[in-house]
């Protein structure tokens, strides 16, 4: 879909402009917007809100064609919940109610003139990005390994956002960062939605190649002799019992100062988790697909950012592997020793991902990184926590890590892409205890998310750093099962965020 924005001077009204539909929204109080009323010169529109065809609650809609002295083919007419301020959780039902209209009806284009300054403790800004978030989600089709394509909806595809002549040329910029995340999540929710013997660690590799050639990133990928001579140890026990070889992949956006200090994210890669030795129940093992949405969330980031030519220096790191049973696959109790130095008494091959990142966490000390933050389906009991809704934050608890995590959180608040913050304390440390290694790579059934935290902040002494655990979230089941494309809109607003910050 095309986006751009349009103004009107004093000569020209909305009920002149030619569109095949126009948007206005009213409120539950009858009472109708500006620029609703700037369209009810016949008081077409006062009628059908008295009348009660349409409640004005949120996502309410109602439909109206060939209205008198107006243009506009049809007019749309979408609730905006009480009066002004709006809510932000009314604006956005608001916006996927129009979405869901907009790709039905027999219309080219669309003019869309809601009150973008005046949604509760938000700018107009968020409510472009809402807007165009909405648009492209209702048009996002995955449907690439189809031999027959699911037919395009006709729907409207191109969007003019109506907004003051004053606020315009801010606009412009808010709505190419809005149209460049929506490109970064699609790219994540392409490579989760990807079956996993098509997206395979060759396959993040060969993406990130991609982006780093569309928007000069320096990317540079180590093959398993590289990480041997690195002592990876830890990674390479989980990549034992697979035939697919893996990669471990770096990006570098650089566009902050030359001596800025990056901001480092870290995917987990496993493009496919069996369980290994350890294998799982056969029951919905087709989603362990998405065991790479970490992995997938850091490239549509770059996407995102490379798009905006951000001001910042931020480095991806990808581990990616599969996690399969083999004659060769690393067994229960055995013993690795990760490229920390630190000893890892493997008891349970399924908790795999900690045990790929936590070499990668050690390799992204030599970046001296201002923070670090990695980004992992982690654990299911991080589910059983918090269910489908926030990813689980986890950091130390101190001035300098309370602020990391007050910024992720409100940047997960302002994308509309929430976490909420764990707990991470020495006593749950006593439970990754071992007899005969430094430490065991689980702690037992009771605090699981915790403990598999607590055994990443053992590799990350040297820096500030944060962990997102995004297994409740990186994708759905059942009749909706797709990648969500989270946490890439929390991860680029806390980007875009310390950018601004460091200007």
């Amino acid at each position: 879909m095309d986006f751009s924005i349009k103004t009107f001077d004093a000569r020209t009204s909305l009920a002149q402009a030619k569109t095949g539909v126009m948007v206005v929204g009213v409120f539950e109080n009858k009472v109708l917007t500006a620029a609703a009323a700037g369209l009810d010169g016949d008081g077409a529109i006062s009628a059908a809100v008295k009348s009660g065809d349409i409640t004005g609650k949120p996502g309410s809609t109602l439909l109206l064609r060939g209205l008198a002295g107006i243009a506009a083919e049809r007019v749309l007419l979408v609730g905006l919940g009480k009066e002004a301020p709006v809510a932000p959780k009314d604006f956005n039902s608001a916006c996927q109610a129009i979405a869901r209209t907009l790709a039905t009806v027999g219309a080219a284009d669309t003019l869309i003139s809601l009150p973008c300054d005046q949604v509760r403790e938000r700018e107009a800004g968020w409510a472009i990005q809402a807007l165009v978030l909405a648009l492209r989600e209702s048009r996002y089709r995955f449907d690439e390994m189809k031999s027959k394509k699911e037919p395009v909806p006709a729907g409207v595809k191109k969007a003019a956002l109506v907004l003051d002549a004053a606020a315009a040329a801010s606009a412009r910029a808010v709505l190419a960062q809005a149209v460049a995340l929506a490109n970064g999540i699609e790219l994540t929710k392409d490579l989760g939605n990807l079956p996993p013997n098509v997206c395979t660690p060759t396959y993040l590799a060969n993406t990130a190649k991609k982006l780093a050639k569309q928007f000069g990133f320096g990317v540079e990928v180590l093959d398993r002799k590289q990480m041997e001579a690195l002592k990876m140890g830890s990674f390479l026990s989980v990549t034992n019992g697979t035939m697919e070889p893996p990669k471990f992949i770096v990006l570098k956006h650089l566009g902050g100062k030359t001596r800025e200090a990056p901001t480092v994210l870290v995917g987990k890669g496993v493009t496919f988790d069996s369980g290994g030795i350890s294998i799982k129940p056969g029951a919905a093992m087709d989603e362990m697909k998405y065991d790479m949405c970490g992995a997938a969330s850091v490239l549509g980031t770059f996407r995102a950012i490379g798009e905006m030519n951000l001001k910042l220096n931020v480095i991806g790191v990808i581990p990616a592997t599969e996690n399969m049973p083999s004659g060769t696959a690393t067994r229960p109790g055995d013993i690795v020793t990760s490229m920390s130095g630190q000893t890892i008494e493997i008891l349970n091959t399924d908790a795999e991902g900690r045990l790929i990142l936590c070499d990668a966490l050690t390799y992204v000390e030599r970046f001296k990184p201002a923070v670090v933050v990695d980004i992992a389906t982690l654990t299911g009991a991080c589910i059983t926590a918090l269910g489908h809704h926030n990813a689980g934050l986890f950091t130390r608890h101190d001035d300098v890590h309370d602020a990391l995590a007050d910024a992720l959180i409100a940047a997960g608040k302002l994308s509309d892409d929430t976490a909420w913050r764990m707990p991470i304390e020495d006593s749950y440390q006593e439970q990754l205890k071992s007899n005969f290694a430094d430490m065991a790579n689980i702690g037992g059934a009771p605090g699981g998310s915790i403990t598999a935290a607590c055994f990443l902040e053992r590799y990350t002494k040297a820096y500030t750093w944060a962990h997102l655990d995004i297994a409740g979230t990186a994708w759905k089941s059942g009749p909706a099962k797709g990648a969500t494309g989270r946490p890439v809109p929390m991860l680029t607003t806390f980007l875009i965020n310390r950018a601004q910050a460091a200007r």
